[in-house]
Parts: structure tokens; sequence; C-alpha cells
């Protein structure tokens, strides 16, 4: 009897925690709030990386599958946990509570799964059937409960394709702004030509607009941040990398007279406040600690990187700073707080440092 209890018991308690985590993950829709889909999303993804690392060959195209069955591995998650749950109620009933339409009743763990994936799934069984009230109510909690959780299931998986084509599409828009090139210095020669600022100026609005809207996208629907294509330019870590560069090049390397109005406004502060939380974002769902880089290892690299975009933004047409060297250590300070979350996002999607930094 004791046992029988205690089975019932656990049943309902994993009812009860797999309806809270499809409750949290679809309906509350809030990053670092689901209970079990984040961390079957983490081993999963893994599991996916060990196997597309021993496959190099195939690697880009393992990796690119990632996503779409991190999906069907948390639906499938959801639906097993809620018929194992229910049969875990069922079976101590068998032959009791819950008896066969016909013939005996069948007393193995086995009939007691049929039963409850039979409850929750919306086609239903007539092998056994509930012959107390108390049965016939569970029975119908669990229908109840899997034609909701299938209704829900399914808005789910399009809105998480519906933000995945917005998020793909401000990708895009960035990667065209700079010449399909990926480099900042070559998007600022395009937002300014001529030292124009009026009309780059609406764009960077538009632009910080979309990067608001992506990382919010990512905080609704974390399980995004493992959707991984072959093409880089898709990818948020090479999107996070060029908009904040940009950033970054606007407040040192640009004219304080002439832009200076830009470096003020709301546009660039939201611009750099969505990236740098998009990526903390992202970092906090994947489990990467979103490290930075060394600056002193990296500063000489970095401090050459921007002496070498001040001839190329006043060959285009724009006044730049006149004190080279304080623009430079700002640039590296700036520089310093990103690129290691960058660089780290970047590993755990399998892309290589010269896919997201094409410069």
């Amino acid at each position: 009897m004791q046992m029988r209890f205690l089975e019932q018991g656990f049943g309902l308690c994993l009812l009860t925690l797999i309806l809270v985590d499809i409750f949290v993950t679809v309906l509350y829709a809030r990053a670092g709030s689901g209970l079990i889909a984040p961390r079957v999303e983490r081993v999963f993804w893994r599991l996916i990386w060990r196997i597309s690392t021993a496959a190099v060959r195939r690697r880009e195209q393992i990796l690119s599958f990632g996503g779409p069955l991190l999906m069907v591995a948390t639906v499938a998650m959801w639906f097993v946990g809620l018929s194992v749950g229910a049969a875990l109620v069922i079976h101590p009933a068998l032959g009791s509570g819950v008896r066969a339409t016909s013939g005996e009743t069948p007393s193995s763990f086995i009939a007691a799964l049929l039963a409850g994936g039979s409850g929750v799934s919306i086609v239903g069984s007539g092998a056994l059937e509930p012959h107390t009230d108390t049965f016939r109510l569970f029975y119908f909690f669990t229908a109840l409960a899997g034609t909701a959780v299938t209704s829900l299931v399914l808005t789910y998986l399009m809105q998480v394709y519906t933000a995945l084509l917005r998020r793909n599409t401000v990708a895009l828009d960035i990667d065209t702004w700079s010449g399909q090139t990926g480099d900042a210095v070559e998007l600022l020669t395009r937002l300014f030509p001529e030292g124009q600022t009026s009309a780059g100026y609406n764009v960077m609005v538009q632009w910080a607009s979309a990067m608001t809207s992506v990382k919010e996208t990512h905080h609704f629907y974390p399980v995004l941040c493992y959707f991984r294509f072959t093409d880089a330019r898709y990818s948020m870590a090479r999107t996070a990398l060029v908009t904040l560069e940009a950033a970054a090049l606007i407040r040192t390397a640009l004219d304080a007279g002439q832009f200076g109005w830009i470096r003020r406004s709301a546009a660039l502060e939201q611009l750099e406040g969505s990236a740098r939380m998009l990526l903390e974002t992202l970092a906090r769902e994947s489990g990467v600690p979103a490290a930075h880089a060394d600056p002193n290892g990296a500063a000489v690299g970095w401090q050459r990187r921007f002496t070498s975009a001040l001839p190329r933004l006043r060959h285009a047409g724009m006044e730049v700073t006149d004190d080279v060297e304080a623009g430079a250590v700002e640039y590296v300070r700036l520089r310093a707080g990103w690129d290691g979350p960058v660089a780290a996002l970047a590993h755990l999607l399998g892309y290589t440092r010269e896919q997201i930094d094409m410069r």
C-alpha cells in the first residue's frame, strides 16, 4: 500500500513539474525561468557539439540542425514526462480504479504507460477506462491538460520560428549595411557618406530599435540561442560585434565637433545597451560565462585596428579625431568590455574568429 501511494505521489509530482515547466517556458516566457527545458537544451547542445567535433567534414551541417533538434527534444520531453507521470498514477490502480473495457486487465507498467499516453494525447484510446470517480476526474484532467499542452506547443513552435525570421532579418540588414563585409568601418562609411549625419542617424534609430527587439526576442525565447546557421552573417556573435564596434568607433574615432551630438544621442545609447544586454542574455541562457578578454594581451592588436580605421573613415569624407592616442585608449577600454563575450558566444556556436570578425 505504501509503495502504491509513493508511486502515485511521484507521478503527480512529475505531472506538476512538467506542467509548470511548460507554463513558464511558453506562457510566462522569460529567460532563466524554465525548470527543465533549459537544462535539456544545454545537455542536448553539448551532445550535438561532441558529435559535430567527431564528424569534422559535416560539422557545419550537424551544428545547423541543433536548434530544430532541441525543439523536438524539448517537446518530446514534455509529452513523455506527462505520459510517464500519468502512467505512475494509473499503474497501481490497474484492475481496480482502471480496468480493461473487455477481457482481463493487464497489470504491467507498459499498459499503464499506454493508458497515460492516450490520456494526454488528443487521440485517446478506449482499451483501459476509469471505474471510480477519482480516476474519472483524473482522466478528465489529463485529457484537458493534454489538449491544452498540444495547443500551446503548436503556438510556441510558430512563435519561435516567427521570432527567428525577425532575428535573421535584422542580422541581414546589418550585413547589407556593411556591403556584406561584416566590417564596422565599412558600415560607418556607408552610414555617414561624405560626413552627412542626418540620414545616417535615421538608420541608427532603426538599427537601435531592431537590436532592442532582437534582445527581447531572445529573452522571450531563449532556445533561439541554439539556432545556428552555416552562413555566419546570421550569427548573433557577428551581429553584436559589428554593432558594438561601430558604436565604439563613433565614440572614439569620429570628430567630436561633427559627430558629438550623435555620441550624446539616445539612439547610440540604445544601440550599445541593447547589444550588451543581448550578449548577457545569450551567455546566461547558454551557460557560457561572459568572460572578458585580457586587455593587456589584446591591446596592441586593438590599437592597430583603431589606427587603421582612421584613414578609411577620412577617405570616406568623415572628420576623425585629432587626439589619436586618447581615442585608441578609449577604444581599447570599450572593446575590452565586450570582445570576450562575443568570442565565447562564437565558440559555443562553432564559429571561428575569422567567420565572425571579417577584418
